[in-house]
């Protein structure tokens, strides 16, 4: 589906609330499958991607009864197959275009006799495994192919404990070795490069199972056998979600929004650090905690007269999936902002780096990537253009914002991409005074 967005011609005004964070919306649904018991997951995204792992956990053995609820969220009921296990199903499990569903699942199954076959679409089916297969199969599990893409098979059985080095400052790493660590006699140890998204190692205690912290040398572990109970979840608004909204809000002249009930875990909003840094007016408000998570309002004023600034590679992991839309923001920005350490955007659900370049060009902005390195020069104007999404959601709202805050229409193929994380971003826009005079649906 084709989308075409007009310049916004009157400032973006109002309160959102944006939908419920993905990352936790997987975990959620995926902890109560693990469990004893029956949990009740209240604010849970409706997404694609949440939906993959809803139906991998039900064609694993899990009872699970899904109702939509308010703001386009979902209340799910999950009975867990405890410490029976899952069951191997007769057919392969489709993960979607989700890599968090695979990688986590993957982390799961590492430790129970299968064969469990993992698949998903042409975009998951090019991303790397390896980084989780290779050490899981170091604690004992088989998967064919040893290192590689999807399809993949999994053949698990009893597992040793490992203390794993991560190349990677990854949560889906991370957390698919702990996962299988419940499964191991003994602890489970994972440390890594820089501290990424924590949580897992928030959540995992509501669930009945200690997790261990090291932060001053980025470590964590679990003490197996363990099995999970249940737990009732109530999961905030996602900040990655919440990062377009404010953009947005930056981007429209005399625009002023309020963002309700965001996740504010440390480990997640590192893009406000990167506002604040080019002056953008923004306010926290904190609210009360939703179980193991901060959460907080946001107050975004459109601020001219950005400056740029430099993003280094420690600061990455906790803005990783709000490069591109920061990257649009930073070509409005007086000077050149400099993202280090951004290689791993070439394995996303596209090669986004590229992309990210590609597309600013297409706007008339200089932007350049040469390693993992990405600049972008400011300030410019956003031009007329056409640019795909490449099935890629973070892209297709960061090209719509292009041109809801540029001077010309831009033209967004493949839009229907936004449905993997945020399918109502359009409406919520429109909500904030987007039309008429903004998003225009074709």
């Amino acid at each position: 589906m084709d989308q075409v967005i007009h310049p916004q011609v009157t400032p973006l005004a109002g309160r959102v609330r944006v939908p419920g964070d993905k990352s936790l919306s997987h975990r959620a649904v995926l902890f109560a499958a693990l469990a004893e018991g029956t949990s009740h997951l209240a604010g849970v995204l409706d997404s694609a991607d949440v939906r993959s792992t809803i139906a991998a956990v039900t064609a694993l053995g899990a009872a699970t009864r899904v109702t939509p609820a308010a703001g386009g969220s979902l209340s799910v009921t999950v009975a867990g197959w405890g410490a029976r296990g899952p069951v191997p199903p007769s057919f392969p499990i489709d993960c979607g275009n989700s890599g968090t569903t695979a990688r986590l699942l993957l982390g799961v199954l590492a430790g129970w006799p299968g064969p469990f076959t993992l698949t998903g679409d042409e975009s998951l089916s090019r991303r790397p495994m390896g980084r989780v297969t290779v050490p899981l199969a170091t604690m004992g599990a088989a998967f064919t192919p040893a290192d590689g893409t999807l399809p993949i098979t999994a053949s698990g059985g009893p597992l040793h404990p490992i203390a794993y080095d991560s190349p990677v400052a990854s949560a889906q790493v991370k957390t698919a070795l702990l996962l299988a660590g419940l499964r191991a006699e003994g602890r489970t140890l994972v440390r890594e490069p820089a501290l990424s998204r924590d949580h897992t190692e928030r959540l995992l205690p509501a669930f009945g199972v200690a997790v261990g912290r090291d932060e001053a040398t980025r470590a964590c572990w679990v003490d197996g056998p363990a099995t999970l109970v249940a737990y009732d979840v109530t999961v905030p608004g996602d900040p990655s979600s919440a990062a377009f909204i404010a953009v947005g809000a930056l981007l429209v002249e005399g625009s002023e929004v309020v963002i309700e009930g965001v996740a504010l875990n440390p480990t997640r909003v590192g893009f406000l650090a990167v506002l604040e840094r080019m002056g953008a007016q923004v306010t926290v408000t904190p609210a009360a905690a939703e179980g193991s998570e901060p959460v907080g309002d946001l107050t975004v004023r459109h601020t001219p007269g950005l400056i740029a600034t430099t993003v280094p590679a420690e600061e990455v992991p906790s803005l990783i999936d709000e490069v591109p839309v920061l990257a649009l923001l930073a070509a409005r920005a007086e000077g050149t902002t400099r993202f280090e350490g951004v290689g791993e955007l070439r394995v996303k659900e596209s090669d986004r780096l590229a992309a990210i370049v590609e597309g600013l060009a297409a706007l008339g902005v200089t932007a350049r990537a040469t390693g993992d390195v990405l600049e972008v020069d400011g300030a410019a104007e956003f031009g007329a253009a056409t640019l795909s999404s490449l099935d890629d959601h973070r892209l297709a709202m960061t090209w719509a914002l292009a041109g809801l805050g540029g001077a010309a229409p831009v033209t967004i193929e493949r839009f229907e991409a936004v449905e993997v994380s945020y399918p109502r971003f359009l409406d919520d826009l429109r909500a904030l005074g987007a039309a008429p005079g903004g998003a225009t649906v074709l």
